[in-house]
Order: C-alpha cells, then structure tokens, then sequence
C-alpha cells in the first residue's frame, strides 16, 4: 500500500495562563536545538550529547530526541543547498541585519525584535509514535465535545490549547485518528498567534488507470503560459488533443499561484479520468531562467523566474497518486524540436500539442526516427551520430571522440538546417503546413500547379488550409485576439 504525507494546518487557542507556561516550553525547546546544532559542528554524537540535555534544558527524552533530529535536519539541508552549516542565523538573516542597522526608529526596532524573538524562540516538534497511539508529547484529544492539543509541560503537567481548522482533509485525520496511527505536530508563533501543522500519512488507492489503452503526454510552458495534451492510442497514433492555459502561475502573489496550481492539476487528472490513461510528463529542470543583458527582455525573464514550473509538476503527481492514475517521467531531449518536425506538419498542430505527442509515444517505449526526406536535405551520411570514424592523430584520443558523439545530433543539425537556414524571419513560426511537402514528397520551395513558392514561415499552401473549425483554430495566438479558453481536437 502506497502512503503520503498530508499537512493540515490549525490555530491554537490559549488563556493567558497557559501562554506562559507554554510559551516557556517553547523557548526552551528552541534553545536546546541552537545548542545540539552548535555541538554537532563541533564533532560531538547523539549519545554523548543526550546524556546532559534533559537535565540542561529540563526536557523529557522524547523533547530532546526531536531536537537533535531538527538540528541534523538543518545541518543536512544546508550542505545539500551549498551553504556553510557554520554561517546559518537561526531567526532569520533578513531580519539579522535589519536589526544590525543603526538608523531604526526605537518603534521599528522593537517590532523586529519582536519578530526575531518569535522567529528564534516560538518552535515546538514532536514526531509521532505508532506504538504509543498517535504523538504522547503533542496528543490531539477531544474535550466537551471540542478538538484540543494535549501538550506535555513536563513534571506530569498538562495544557490543553484549542484547536480551530477548516481543512478539508481533517475528517480524513479523525478517521486514522480513531484508528491509533501517528502523527507528527510542528507549532510556531507568529504576530502573537499559535499555529500548529499536523502531518500524517495517507493510504493511497492502488493504481487502476495505467497505460495498457495509450498514454496522455502534457507539455508544460511558460511563454504563452499554457498546458498543451495529447490522448495517444497504445499503438502511439493521435487521438486528440488540448490546451489548458494557465496565465495566473507567472504573476501574483504566492498564495495565489499555490492555488491557482491546484486548479490546473486537477483539470489535467480530469482529462486522464475521461480519458481513462496514464499521465507521461518531462523529467525538466529549468536552470535556465535569464540574467539581466541577456538580450531577451524584462518580461521574459520575469516571465521564467515567476512560472511555477515544478509546484505545477509537483500538484499533478501528488493528485495522480490520490485518484490511482499512473504516471511516467521522460528525458525531455528534443522533444520540441521532433514534434514540430515531424508531427506539427501532418495535422496542422502546434509545437506545443506536437511536443506533447512526442512525450506521449516517449512514455510508451516508441522512439522516433528521421524521415527520409529530412535525411536527404542535410544531404551527408557523416550527420549520423557516431558514425565518424574514432581515429584522430591528437594525442588525446577520448576527448576527441566526445566532441563528435555531441556535435553530430542529427536533430539539432536538422533544426539548425530547417529552421534557421531556411526561415526568412529568423524564428520559430506558428505555422508548420509548408513542411509537409518536403515531409512527405521531399520538395522545398518549389511552385505546386501555377502557385507560388512557399517558404517556412509564410503561411499555408492552398490545398492545405483545412475546412472550418478543424484544427487550424490551434493557432490562436495572436497579440491582438484574445486566447480562448480551451480546444479538444478529436482525430479519427
């Protein structure tokens, strides 16, 4: 049985009598945890530190093992981001030098070290513990018919803070409540507020929409900031296809784009319940966002930098894994440049949907060989990869034959030839229909039965504008029409 962890997050009502000993619980906690961090740079172990801890900061042992966990959690995650564990501020940097400035007002000064206070000092944890129930520090129990959180204070004390929420996922919670499972509590304090996070583990359903009908493939961009997908049949021909655009993952708040994240995920699980197929995305990184003189324009840049890319990649696995749809990750390599090569000149669709047929067949085990006419327009068996010969008169002979193995791709040497060459804009264009000629029967620029030449980038041939509301209502994009909201072409 497959699980994943769901947070639900709460307030934390208290009096002002248990504020301060709760608040004094706290503090010594946060304490504990500076202290462990400092010592295990130093070279000190678990055992060894543990001894001295509960007596120092007078915490029970299950207090002081979770301290020592967070530490190591802190210390882990700093090397694993590349920074120096010894230079982390616990409190926050931004709000260190701030308060490092001397020209604050003295209203100003206390309100950041208010904060830094909070920051530094207002954390509690406590992991769960499946032989004990549930969490014995943090146990969430039900008083006069209200939901509370036990906490322990030490010497057989108790306080009771009541919990407030209105997560959809808490009736899931009272269910494996009932039933004695563990549970994790993380509490901080903020602006003078308790906020508690709760997280548990969630039995997912077993898989039942696979791959055995064919496969959906989607293709996630930032610039027209839209989702394009494409229904593949199992033997990887096109069945139809779609575009869910997304234009509020580049702009707003963050709140928002977490939202509005959610909402797109859960329009592309809908399309694979109706479908009834498993998902195949891009195993992408983007690393390449844009720097200030690039060339390529404030818009653009801030256009990559803000696009949720991986929070969407992210919602659409975790809900592929709640609704037991299958889902595959693909190298991402050539995938654009394929689709509109070879498959955006045969349907008349963009390279985005194409892009998204080529992941598709990707994720069905198809490769993608070059068409024969393509071969002949480069013009030279020496494009294939690998196939010069190892010999080299250097004397380092490994270095050179890596030079060939990654030069010679013949689709980067076909796009370079196609699209640059031959494309008297210099871009990408929209339309890829004067290709299909030069597909199919290997003429290029040449006039078809008393009509003109046509080049890339022109337009459509006449015997190739298809019939009113096909597929050519793909190509929509056009600075001075609206987009409209979402086209499901259906083939065959």
């Amino acid at each position: 049985m497959q699980r994943a962890k769901v947070t639900i997050q709460a307030r934390l009502k208290a009096k002002r009598e248990e504020r301060k000993v709760f608040d004094d619980l706290m503090r010594r906690w946060s304490s504990c945890v500076r202290f462990v961090y400092n010592r295990l740079l130093e070279g000190k172990t678990r055992d060894e530190l543990k001894k001295t801890l509960q007596s120092k900061f007078k915490l029970n042992s299950r207090y002081v093992d979770d301290a020592i966990l967070q530490a190591q959690t802190i210390i882990t995650l700093s090397k694993k981001l590349g920074f120096n564990p010894k230079k982390v501020i616990f409190g926050g940097r931004e709000l260190f030098e701030k308060l490092s400035k001397k020209h604050l007002s003295e209203e100003q000064r206390t309100k950041l070290k208010e904060k830094w206070r909070e920051k530094r000092q207002g954390n509690l944890y406590s992991r769960g513990d499946k032989s004990k129930n549930g969490n014995l520090n943090l146990r969430i129990i039900q008083d006069n018919g209200k939901w509370c959180l036990r906490v322990n204070v030490g010497n057989r004390k108790w306080v009771l803070l009541e919990i407030v929420t209105s997560h959809k996922k808490w009736n899931l919670f009272e269910s494996y409540l009932a039933q004695g499972c563990p549970y994790s509590v993380r509490i901080k304090k903020r602006n003078r507020k308790y906020y508690c996070y709760i997280t548990f583990e969630e039995e997912l359903p077993s898989i039942e929409i696979g791959f055995k009908n064919g496969a959906i493939g989607i293709d996630l961009n930032a610039f027209p900031s839209h989702m394009a997908w494409a229904e593949v049949e199992k033997d990887g021909n096109l069945k139809s296809c779609g575009e869910i655009f997304t234009p509020h993952l580049w702009d707003g708040r963050k709140q928002k784009r977490d939202y509005f994240a959610w909402q797109y995920a859960y329009q592309v699980i809908d399309v694979a319940l109706e479908k009834g197929k498993g998902i195949v995305l891009e195993k992408l990184k983007i690393r390449n966002k844009g720097t200030r003189g690039d060339f390529s324009g404030g818009k653009s840049r801030r256009i990559r930098h803000n696009f949720a890319y991986k929070k969407l990649k992210e919602r659409i696995i975790c809900l592929a894994r709640r609704y037991g749809i299958a889902i595959r990750q693909v190298s991402p390599s050539y995938t654009s440049v394929i689709g509109m090569l070879k498959y955006a000149p045969q349907k008349n669709l963009t390279k985005d949907i194409a892009s998204a047929w080529v992941i598709a067949r990707r994720g069905l085990g198809f490769s993608e060989k070059i068409p024969k006419n393509y071969k002949a327009l480069i013009g030279s068996p020496k494009c294939e990869p690998r196939t010069e010969e190892k010999e080299t008169n250097s004397r380092n002979s490994s270095s050179a034959e890596h030079q060939q193995r990654s030069l010679y791709n013949l689709w980067r040497v076909l796009r370079a030839v196609v699209l640059t060459a031959l494309s008297p804009e210099k871009h990408v264009p929209r339309c890829f229909s004067p290709l299909k000629p030069l597909l199919v029967s290997g003429m290029w620029g040449e006039s078809l039965k008393d009509t003109s030449p046509c080049y890339l980038g022109q337009g459509l041939l006449v015997g190739e504008i298809p019939p009113a509301g096909s597929i050519s209502n793909l190509n929509w994009r056009n600075t001075n029409n609206p987009a409209p909201k979402c086209k499901n072409i259906h083939f065959g």
